[in-house]
Formats: structure tokens, sequence, C-alpha cells
């Protein structure tokens, strides 16, 4: 039988709110002697929480484990139950790189770092001029994973270049605001020091000499790693760099979603009001406190230590012509196994929400992508390969990488109205286009939603949002219509039935359809009757609409599948 060495529970944000850290406590004082680690999230969260137990003979991965003794046993004994298998397909097109150690190592630990080849890239990256080491970035390809897709060696280069600055600024944007993303905080939480040696090689390659990662502050477990990470760098003296002890700050944001552009950023880190401003001049020209100053996201500096190791021309033959090396994306939405992955560059989106993700193709309607500012994509264009290019043909955009899959029974014009019901609020309101224009734009969607819009609300919707893409100052506002713009591109037919026939076929929109029960499967249990927040259930079991709010209730809790939404009319109503 094999011999357990080690085992790991998964620890990261996605596992503590499933219960992963009492399964910790659990297992560490019961484990008759056999070392218990907290790893970082290994992007199957939807298994949560899972166990990881290293063998002489290789790992076992248990999914849902719990902190008792009867879950213990089982895997003490390596028994059957539980054990999670990631279906074949799944790992045709998943290829861990970026994300190979996190999950697997404690996050805090500079030593286990070390021992699985950290720091090494940064070793290699000062047995070469800095000059070398932008050039080596540029011909990667690399491309910034932040959702513009900057080159990345380009824009070391202009940093670079700035060599009579009195100080240069070197700048990790963790401010990861999009809704359903959590590709920064996972790489943050498991593995903070390859994000720092990204970091430290960047300096080294710019001349910078503050570092600074500028992280929202609801991602404090990621911002205790980084910290103690910090102080093991400095212990390690490994945060001197051409004989300079660099300084490396943490900066935490207050969530504000404009923060993401990095004028705004720039801007928040000075300690003003976090707005954007026009450019030029650009931030490696004049950036924080007027200072050259260069930015990347998460993302980008964890894929440096992987580039920098396997060199440029290795790094390169992963991804597409345009678009080079491996994607992580933040799976969320209507499907079977959401998580967090890692795929090559031009893997279709097909591939990713099916194969990857678990979904039914008869389940799923549209997938978004780019966040809030991105696009809902049909299934018929499911075919389509996931790069930069690509996917701005579509009218969406890659962004960071969070993906929603929509679900066939989910209304577009709701999905729309959810998005711009974000963007308008994180609007910094500087200027009109935006902060007027989504705000028109939702005020629209919400009457069409509420069944009172009209045929020339999309007209409108048509026309505005192009001109706020045009008009507005940062990304913000050049994005925000994206969501509307999109559906309205491909799924016109359900705006149509809503302001034209005040029907929605997905029977999501509350004030355009009505709950009614089937009196012919009712077996009265008076589930439905006691659990009405309103009273709207009479005792001969008719709903009576005019008083009902279409929470739900009743539908969730009935026992035999009696009770459905249907369209505004065919609910029975009380005399």
């Amino acid at each position: 039988m094999a011999e357990i060495i080690k085992i790991k529970v998964g620890t990261a944000s996605c596992g503590l709110a499933a219960g992963s850290g009492d399964v910790y406590d659990f297992f560490k004082a019961n484990s008759k002697g056999i070392p218990v680690e907290g790893v970082g999230c290994i992007g199957h969260c939807y298994a949560e929480p899972m166990v990881e137990v290293e063998t002489s003979e290789g790992s076992i991965i248990y999914r849902e484990v719990k902190a008792d003794q009867k879950s213990l046993d089982n895997i003490l004994e390596l028994g059957a139950e539980n054990r999670l298998v990631i279906p074949e397909k799944r790992k045709q097109h998943e290829l861990l790189k970026v994300t190979r150690l996190a999950g697997k190592i404690d996050p805090i630990s500079i030593d286990e770092y070390m021992a699985n080849g950290g720091y090494a890239a940064l070793r290699k990256a000062q047995g070469m001029t800095p000059e070398e080491v932008v050039d080596e970035v540029k011909r990667s390809g690399l491309r910034g994973r932040g959702g513009g897709g900057f080159p990345t060696g380009l824009k070391w280069q202009f940093l670079a270049a700035k060599k009579n600055a009195d100080k240069k600024i070197l700048v990790c944007n963790a401010d990861e605001g999009d809704p359903g993303a959590f590709m920064d905080r996972s790489m943050m939480e498991s593995v903070p020091h390859q994000v720092l040696e990204g970091m430290l090689i960047g300096a080294y390659a710019t001349g910078s000499d503050i570092l600074f990662i500028y992280c929202r502050a609801e991602y404090p477990l990621a911002i205790k790693h980084l910290k103690i990470a910090i102080e093991d760098i400095k212990k390690h003296q490994l945060n001197v760099i051409n004989g300079k002890a660099l300084d490396i700050i943490i900066k935490e944001g207050a969530g504000a979603f404009v923060c993401g552009e990095e004028t705004a950023l720039i801007a928040s880190l000075e300690g003003r009001r976090g707005t954007p401003r026009f450019r030029p001049p650009f931030p490696t020209d004049s950036g924080w406190n007027g200072y050259p100053t260069s930015l990347n996201n998460v993302e980008t500096f964890a894929n440096i230590p992987v580039l920098i190791a396997e060199g440029a021309e290795e790094f390169a033959k992963v991804g597409t012509e345009k678009s080079k090396g491996t994607k992580l994306f933040a799976l969320a939405g209507d499907l079977e196994n959401p998580g967090l992955i890692e795929v090559p560059m031009g893997t279709t989106i097909g591939q990713i929400v099916f194969d990857v993700g678990g979904a039914r193709p008869e389940d799923v309607k549209a997938v978004q992508t780019g966040g809030p500012s991105g696009g809902c994509i049909p299934k018929e264009l499911f075919d389509t390969p996931v790069d930069y290019d690509s996917l701005n043909s579509l009218g969406a955009i890659m962004g960071s990488g969070g993906m929603i899959v929509i679900g066939s029974n989910r209304c577009m014009v709701e999905t729309a109205r959810y998005f711009l019901d974000f963007t308008h609020r994180e609007s910094c309101g500087k200027c009109t286009f935006c902060r007027v224009g989504t705000k028109r734009m939702f005020e629209t969607l919400e009457r069409i939603v509420a069944g009172e819009g009209v045929e020339a609300d999309i007209d409108f919707l048509e026309d505005i949002g192009p001109k706020i893409k045009k008009g507005s100052l940062c990304g913000l506002g050049q994005t925000a219509p994206n969501p509307v713009l999109a559906t309205l591109r491909y799924f016109k037919n359900e705006f149509v039935d809503h302001v034209v026939d005040h029907k929605c076929s997905a029977l999501a929109c509350n004030n355009l359809v009505d709950i009614k029960i089937d009196p012919e499967k009712c077996i009265k249990c008076k589930l439905c009757i006691k659990n009405c927040p309103v009273d709207a259930v009479s005792a001969d079991f008719i709903i009576d609409n005019s008083k009902c709010t279409r929470c739900n209730t009743c539908i969730e809790v009935c026992p035999k599948d009696t009770i459905h939404r249907v369209e505004k009319g065919e609910g029975y109503y009380s005399e």
C-alpha cells in the first residue's frame, strides 16, 4: 500500500468559504502524525473543500471533504469515497504553466517555493543585461493580461529608456474588480512569491526603484500572504537589485472599479480621488508623483518567471500568432464545474465552456467574456478561438479573464441590465458621456424589463451606445455599452419581444410573468401557503398575482414541481 507523505488542504478563499478552515483544524489535530499543510487553490472550486494526499506513488485528490472522523479515516486509508475525477476532456485542454504551483505548495513558505524552482528565473535574469531581459520579453510576444493586451516588453522598454530619471516606479495592478473574476486573487493567495518574482525581474530589467502592489482591500487573505512573502524576500535580500534594496509597498484600494484604469490607479496611489486623466503624458513619461511609471497586472507578472525560465522561443510556442502563452479564466455561471482554469490562447469558447467547464450544450445560450465591460457571445459562435483579436471582432473583449456562462433559461435583456447596473454605478463621473450616457442606458433597460418599454427604446440604445464608446475618456466608459450592444447584435429578438409583445421568453422579468399552480398535480401539502412572505396563496391553492412579488419561494419549496412561472395573463387570480 502507498505511504502517505503529506496531506494538503485547500485554504484559499474559495476553500475557506466552503469550510476548509474547519477541515484543516480537524485534520491537523487528528492526522496521527502525518503532516497537514494549507495550500492555495487548484482551480476546482466546485469541489471545495478539497484535500490532496501526497503519497509515495502519486497524489490523490478528495472533494467535498468534511471536518469529521469519517472523512479523515477515508483519506488515511486512501479510500475510494469522494475522490475527485477530473474529466479527460478537461485535461486535454488545460495547460498548467502559470498555475503549476498553485494549490501544490504552502503559499507563505519561501523555502518550498525555492525548492520548486522559485527565484531561479530571477537569478537567470540577473545573469543577463537588463536590455537582454527586455528583449526576451519582447520576443516572447507576452501581452498584458489585464485586458488591454498591450505588449509587455514594449511597455518595459519605454520605462527602461528613462535613463536620467531620479526614480522609476513599477506597479502591480491587483485591483481586480470584474464581477465573477478571481484570477488575480487566486494567484496572490496561492503563489504570492511568483507574482513578486515577476516584479523583481521587471525592476531589474527597467531599473525601477519602488515597487507598488495596488490591491483591493476586499482581498485580505491575498494581502496577508503578500506581506509575509515581502518580509521573507527582504530577509533573503532578494529585493537587492544592482546593489540597491528596493522598496516593495502594498497599497490597499477602496474597491473602485475605475481604479483598474492606470491613470486612475496612479491618482489613488498618490492619495487623490481615483479618476482617469487625459494621455499624453503617458505614465512611462510621467506617472506616480511625476516619475516614469509602468503598470502590469498580477497575471502578467506571474507569467514572467515562466517566460524567463523556459526562454522566449519556448514560451512563444504556446498560443496563437498574435496572442502567445496561456490565459487564466474565472469560469462562473450556469455550468457544472466553475473555477479557475488555465488554457492555451486560441482554445475555442466551446472547448472552455463544454469540455473544461462541463456545461451541457442544450443548457447554454451564451457566454459573457471580459466582465461587465465585455459582450455576450451566442452559442452559435462558440467555435471562435479565445484571443484578443477574435473576441474583439465579435463585439466582446478578453478583459482580465472573467467568463460567465449564461444558461438557456436566462433573459438576455435582464443580463444586459444587470451589467449596466454595475458599470453606471462605477462611473467616476468625470465625463458626461459615461456619467449620463450609461445612466440613461440603464434607465431604458429598467423600463424594458419592467414591461414599460417601447420600440423607440431599442433605437435609442443602438444610437447612444457607440456615442458613449467614442466620447468617454477612459476604458470604463469606452467599453461600458458592450454588454448592451453585443446583446442587441445577437439577441435583438428578445428586446423586440419585450417592447412589442411585452413578453419575456425566458420568464425571468417579474413584471412580464405570472405564477401558476397546476391544480391537477398539487398534493395540497400547504408548503407554498406557509412559506409565502406576502400571503398571496389562498386556502384553495390559487395564487393572487396582484399580491405576488415573484420571489420564487413557493416554486422552491414545492416538493412536486407543480408551481411555475407563466406568461402574463396565464396565472390563476383570486376573486
